[in-house]
């Protein structure tokens, strides 16, 4: 298992791409196809203070390091360069109980890119495809959380996934079922009707 010194001596040493492979070895969403994205210094901040709150480790001079480092890269559309990156970023600041303008400011960010069929796109325009493992990524990240729920068209995502998850390759499939279970989201196979209710009360924030 990696520990604090070992994550703080790789992102010191700025060895990304191996910090990145360690933190993701055992995660669902450690794919291949995600690594060029989360393998730079943001993100992997990003990631080191999930892994360090997940560890208790939040009373760590580190851990206050890496969530600094998340807060002065946000860009002025609130996002932090692409709906993946601001994911991570997001879950780093909500699971330290994060809210306040930062936190708003992104969920905005990833509100307005969300697509009219409910998934995101991989690049920062909304006009691009839409990208069912980013989308994925995002909802594994961010879905058990109420503030995100309450800012993104969150029932729409649940719903695409339903409606498609027959055409999902594995990977994204695998991320889409563990996001599933995160979020404790009902195991349903088709759309449900309006008043039906998919999941438990999400996670807050606060």
């Amino acid at each position: 298992m990696i520990t604090v010194r070992h994550i703080e001596r790789l992102f010191d040493a700025r060895q990304f791409l191996r910090l990145s492979r360690e933190l993701m070895v055992t995660r669902a969403e450690g794919l291949a196809e995600l690594e060029p994205t989360l393998g730079r210094a943001v993100p992997l901040a990003a990631l080191a203070a999930i892994r360090m709150d997940e560890l208790s480790q939040a009373h760590h001079p580190l851990y206050r390091r890496f969530l600094n480092v998340v807060l002065t890269s946000q860009e002025k559309d609130g996002g932090w360069g692409d709906p993946l990156t601001t994911s991570v970023c997001l879950r780093a600041l909500l699971c330290g109980n994060g809210d306040g303008p930062a936190v708003q400011d992104g969920l905005a960010y990833l509100a307005g890119l969300q697509r009219e069929e409910g998934i995101w796109p991989r690049e920062p325009l909304r006009r691009m495809a839409a990208d069912p493992l980013v989308s994925a990524f995002i909802v594994h990240q961010l879905g058990e959380f109420e503030a995100f729920r309450r800012v993104v068209r969150f029932d729409d995502a649940v719903h695409w996934f339903l409606d498609h998850g027959g055409e999902l390759d594995a990977g994204t499939s695998r991320l889409w079922e563990h996001a599933r279970m995160r979020c404790r989201l009902r195991p349903v196979a088709t759309r449900c009707a309006p008043n039906v209710t998919l999941w438990t009360a999400p996670r807050s924030a606060a």
